[in-house]
């Protein structure tokens, strides 16, 4: 978010220098610098022995699925806010959480880090949120190719293969634009 305006009084602000951070957005009658906050947002691959749980969200990709999603909520951990969207998004509960590392994405004048997750399947049965279109179980081999639109999720879903210490090669057969099912 790049702040024009002061939160606290409302005046329009003006750029001061910060040292290594260059130019920032300040307001003179509060003396407070506005630095530029990206929202945080977890993604998180959810695996069950050669599964992973993919869902549709058209307003997001119109042809592709994606992995499990959702902003960080203020007053909660990025963990917790991990088991809350995938409780929220498919009713299961997931363990053996890792951080896999950061995306940063900035779409439709939205900045957003990304916060990278992989988590074990740990119980319950899919509950499709209404939030969702589809959500279920689609085989490690597919994930790449299901995901055709989505950079993000599949630079994930090869994280994950390789956490998972895949040796097949049906999985990256999307890579080399050869998205048949048969290989």
């Amino acid at each position: 978010m790049k702040f024009k305006y002061c939160p606290i009084c409302g005046g329009k602000l003006e750029e001061k220098y910060s040292w290594d951070e260059g130019g920032v957005p300040y307001c003179p009658k509060d003396d407070i610098m506005y630095f530029d906050t990206p929202r945080p947002c977890v993604i998180v691959a959810v695996v069950k022995k050669d599964q992973i749980l993919l869902l549709k969200q058209s307003y997001i990709f119109e042809n592709s699925k994606v992995l499990l999603s959702g902003y960080v909520t203020n007053g909660e951990t990025v963990e917790e806010t991990v088991h809350r969207e995938v409780l929220e998004e498919s009713g299961l509960k997931v363990r053996d959480l890792k951080y896999l590392g950061s995306e940063y994405v900035n779409s439709n004048k939205k900045e957003i880090i990304m916060l990278t997750f992989m988590a074990n399947y740990d119980g319950g049965d899919i509950k499709k949120s209404s939030e969702v279109e589809w959500v279920n179980w689609s085989h490690i081999d597919d994930a790449l190719c299901e995901m055709s639109e989505d950079e993000v999720g599949k630079r994930i879903v090869r994280k994950v293969l390789k956490e998972i210490n895949y040796s097949g090669e049906k999985a990256y057969r999307c890579d080399n634009n050869s998205c048949s099912r048969d290989v």
